[in-house]
């Protein structure tokens, strides 16, 4: 199995044994067999590509399939109609994508293209496959229909957002200790590099009780992980007369074990809740003390182009402000080099940042030019300068991830195990970092299992712990 990626839309964990999880391979492959008679019902293979919320998509449709008699099958070989559910936020990605379709495509089987590519690139997936059916985003209510056309040689194209929200929906999930909940769906940014909210469309809020009721039962079902995403979880609620931390105040009080993850939020919307926000961060023991807060550039020159909304003020005082009330937390953000009009100078106001404010994690992308958006009509400056500049940047990033994981050897704690392969086991601390078990093999651990352990290394990824005790 290959290493996990860094530069992840979300900082998202290898969820099962044999199931990669990044933005460019093949990624999730559900491996819940139901025997059924083929002769009632086809089998069906899913694959899945990007983000979190990528991945509850892909659950969904699995689960709403597998509810309505469908076999889910975990070997491509036996399938009758194949679903990719796609991703589109980079120039690359939308490459290796085609380029999957264009495998599929040779299997001479149905084939069923979802998710944000359906949206952003239709013409592009049609030239492979005139006849590839076509599922949005926001139209997974119709999957059931979806497949039966499809399997009967029609082609469909579903590209029209529905109603219907994304959550209390059946679902077969990649790892049966972690649950993927979405929020919402869409965003209020209109940033002038992004795709997807052409995908996905303006903020659609879901109901907390709604919300609330997923959990529950997912909980009820032996997860202890409950990753609560969207497009952007710092807007939840604007649109609902809510927001996110009157949400989280309820999601921590269902009773269980298990802890919240919360997902990407964009730095724009995170004033009128900062300090409110830091309080629910701190005072409740269900909440993993990890925050995704994406910067994109280190100069306000450059963040204005881009529409983000925000200045490195508002993210450096989100950082500073976190870790004045937990010092401890674990800090993500996204970079882009090479925007249009970059300059030197930008690119040293991103290093200066980075120096200053030192997110554990940092997933950097070069820039690149995506159809439809504001800033595709920009000219773009050399591909061996965005090249460079990443590199440096990529150098910068592994020296700071190595320095702060340094900070945990010696730490004494509960680890959630959330990852299980015939190599390693992975588990998660209060803060959301990456546990690696030495010599699990000999201890029989299953997933969603707490264990004591103690940290005595670590590298720019992980902590590696001994064992001490079970919980």
């Amino acid at each position: 199995m290959q290493k996990i990626k860094p530069d992840l839309i979300e900082y998202i964990s290898i969820l099962k044994k044999n199931v990669k999880i990044n933005n460019y391979d093949p990624i999730y492959k559900l491996d819940n067999k139901i025997k059924l008679n083929r002769n009632t019902k086809k089998n069906v293979w899913i694959e899945a590509y990007g983000c979190s919320a990528n991945i509850a998509d892909s659950e969904i449709i699995a689960g709403t399939l597998n509810s309505h008699g469908y076999n889910i099958v975990n070997c491509i070989d036996d399938s009758d109609l194949n679903i990719i559910v796609t991703c589109s936020v980079k120039d690359s990605t939308e490459h290796k994508m085609l380029h999957r379709i264009q495998q599929l495509t040779g299997d001479n089987k149905p084939l069923l293209v979802a998710g944000c590519l359906t949206k952003t690139e239709r013409k592009k997936i049609e030239k492979i496959n005139p006849n590839v059916g076509l599922l949005g985003p926001n139209s997974l209510d119709r999957s059931v229909e979806a497949v039966n056309l499809t399997l009967s040689n029609n082609k469909i194209v579903f590209l029209d957002d529905s109603s219907a929200e994304k959550v209390n929906l059946p679902k077969l999930r990649v790892n049966k200790s972690i649950s993927i909940v979405e929020i919402a769906s869409g965003c209020l940014s209109n940033c002038s590099f992004c795709q997807t909210k052409i995908s996905k469309g303006n903020l659609k809020s879901y109901r907390p009780g709604s919300i609330i009721s997923q959990i529950k039962n997912d909980v009820k079902d032996g997860c202890n992980e409950i990753w609560l995403t969207s497009t952007d979880n710092g807007c939840y609620g604007k649109d609902i007369k809510s927001n996110l931390v009157e949400l989280l105040k309820l999601c921590t009080k269902i009773e269980g074990n298990y802890k919240l993850r919360i997902g990407m939020l964009n730095p724009m919307y995170l004033s009128e809740i900062l300090y409110d926000l830091i309080l629910v961060y701190k005072n409740e023991e269900k909440i993993f003390k990890f925050l995704h807060i994406p910067v994109q550039s280190g100069s306000n020159k450059i963040l204005k182009q881009m529409y983000r909304g925000h200045d490195i003020e508002i993210f450096k005082k989100t950082i500073n402000e976190f870790r004045k009330s937990i010092p401890e937390i674990t800090i993500a953000t996204d970079v882009i080099v090479g925007f249009p009009n970059e300059t030197e100078e930008d690119f040293k106001l991103t290093m200066d940042l980075i120096r200053e404010t030192e997110p554990d994690i940092i997933n950097i992308s070069k820039y690149s030019q995506r159809s439809g958006t504001v800033s595709s009509r920009l000219k773009n400056i050399s591909s061996d300068q965005r090249k460079i500049r990443s590199t440096i940047l990529h150098s910068l990033s592994r020296d700071i991830s190595r320095r702060r994981n340094t900070l945990w050897k010696g730490w004494i704690g509960d680890v959630y195990i959330d990852e299980i392969t015939n190599t390693l086991v992975q588990g998660r601390n209060y803060a959301y970092k990456s546990v690696i078990i030495n010599n699990a093999n000999t201890l029989n651990l299953r997933f969603g299992q707490i264990i004591k352990v103690k940290v005595v290394d670590s590298s720019q990824y992980s902590l590696f712990a001994e064992f001490l005790d079970f919980k």
